[in-house]
């Protein structure tokens, strides 16, 4: 294989102050029931972006077997997780939102008012955009509930996983081709100027702002990818004020949304490309890596304000722990789908409240 694969979003980062209580409440809030890997490490290959030092952590990998992208929630063992020192609000450089996908809006919006999840907005949708509703975590971490129609499985949860993110840019045209021609977007869906009702209760959402939302026009390849299924992004530029960097003077791994991670095959030629783009790799395992049970390569880049995207190519995965039974990869064809039946295997795992 001489070109790279986008194979969904894996993951989206959160850094937390107690993963175990935190991922309790995303169960229940978001339905992320099904552990891939749960760890305690040092966090030795992120120097970049943890003070030159190494950093003990506990991470927690966690997947809703609906569809979607994963939770991994991240705590700091070895000093006390900073919060934003300002109030973040959207259109700051960084990732605002993490995007949930739902097959019924009216349902999932009924689930969260019926169990005293806050909602921050009533359902709405802009142009050529999807239904959607605001919601907040009790950290403050906002997320966007979005109604979708490619499925995994059903399995009675009001939500999926991750669907993508909303991400704060200086330039978006400038952005654009970054996530354009390295991650694939290819579709505009929306692009907005003004001031919009339904982010009124957002903070910051009176700015006047651009938004564009990007999609994907084809299907995507990869041996998770009927599980991770189709996503977006929606670039926010602020135009009413200066927006401020989220992580500005924090760790990765602080509180917040940390890092987007997407699934790929081949990384060497991912990292060509980065390259010859401009958006080198500033942080490579360069070979596998255990994650506890999982294993893989990982890579950051940077998009043009700093926000770090990760990349992973998966080398093993756990279908069966308590059996011993892994999924070797690197024994496959690089990108041939995993079987269905093996994906839904994973749901054994499950963690039941």
């Amino acid at each position: 294989m001489t070109s790279y694969l986008i194979g969904g979003i894996q993951q989206i980062g959160i850094g937390v102050a107690n993963a175990e209580e935190a991922w309790a409440l995303y169960r229940r809030q978001f339905g992320v029931d099904v552990p891939v890997f749960r760890e305690k490490a040092q966090a030795a290959l992120m120097l970049p972006y943890t003070g030159g030092q190494p950093r003990s952590r506990y991470a927690i990998l966690a997947l809703n077997l609906q569809g979607g992208g994963g939770f991994e929630i991240w705590q700091y063992t070895c000093r006390k997780p900073q919060a934003s020192d300002f109030e973040v609000r959207i259109g700051d450089l960084g990732i605002f939102a993490s995007k949930i996908k739902c097959p019924d809006i009216k349902h999932a919006y009924r689930y969260y008012q019926e169990n005293g999840i806050e909602c921050l907005s009533d359902i709405s949708n802009l142009n050529n955009g999807p239904a959607n509703f605001f919601t907040r975590d009790p950290f403050g971490n906002v997320f966007q509930v979005v109604e979708a129609k490619d499925w995994f499985q059903f399995r009675k949860q009001p939500t999926g996983g991750v669907y993508g993110a909303i991400i704060g840019v200086s330039d978006i045209d400038k952005a654009m081709k970054f996530y354009s021609n390295i991650l694939g977007y290819d579709l505009v869906a929306y692009d907005e100027r003004g001031q919009f009702e339904e982010l009124k209760n957002i903070p910051g959402g009176q700015a006047t702002m651009r938004r564009v939302l990007l999609q994907r026009s084809t299907e995507l390849e990869g041996p998770f990818a009927r599980l991770f299924g189709q996503n977006e992004l929606e670039l926010i530029q602020v135009e009413s004020r200066t927006p401020r960097k989220i992580y500005d003077g924090r760790f990765w791994g602080d509180l917040g949304f940390i890092h987007l991670c997407y699934d790929v095959v081949n990384m060497d030629a991912l990292k060509a490309a980065c390259e010859t783009q401009g958006f080198p790799f500033t942080v490579d395992s360069q070979n596998s890596f255990d994650m506890g049970e999982a294993a893989g390569r990982f890579t950051y880049t940077e998009d043009p304000d700093g926000t770090l995207i990760e990349f992973v190519e998966t080398h093993k995965v756990p279908i069966l722990q308590k059996l011993g039974w892994y999924l070797n990869l690197k024994k496959r064809e690089p990108g041939k789908p995993v079987p269905t039946l093996m994906l839904k295997a994973l749901g054994l795992n499950r963690k039941r409240d």
